[in-house]
């Protein structure tokens, strides 16, 4: 699970793809792409999410520490679409009870977006 905790693991992501960048000679190498891997966990499938992709929204599982703009960034970065709206929500953690023992459910962060006219992610498949 990646985490964006400091300003300081930014600057260290930025100068690792520089010079993977100059290593490759890839004109098309993006820096965001890089930096997208951390603030990207995974897709949120469930019924509800699935029903939305109809309506072209889309929603992520993201780092506790990602802002939005910094979403909207790693998913234009990484699918090549446009975003028009990112909106996020955070769950809290909870405890659980499995017989006698107790657990902590762990909290998460779920980004939803909302892709302009035209755009699909390839991911979501079957929408």
């Amino acid at each position: 699970m990646a985490i964006v905790e400091t300003k300081r693991d930014d600057k260290k992501a930025k100068r690792v793809a520089k010079e993977l960048s100059k290593k490759e000679d890839n004109s098309a190498f993006d820096i965001n792409v890089a930096i997208s891997s951390k603030v990207l966990v995974e897709p949120w499938i469930t019924e509800k999410t699935h029903s939305a992709i109809s309506n072209d929204k889309y929603s992520f599982k993201v780092a506790k520490g990602a802002t939005k703009k910094q979403i909207k960034t790693a998913i234009e970065g990484i699918y090549d679409v446009k975003v028009k709206k990112v909106t996020v929500v955070n769950t809290k953690a909870k405890m659980k009870s499995y017989g006698r023992h107790l657990a902590i459910k762990q909290g998460m962060r779920k980004a939803t977006v909302t892709l302009k006219k035209g755009d699909k992610i390839e991911l979501f498949k079957g929408a």
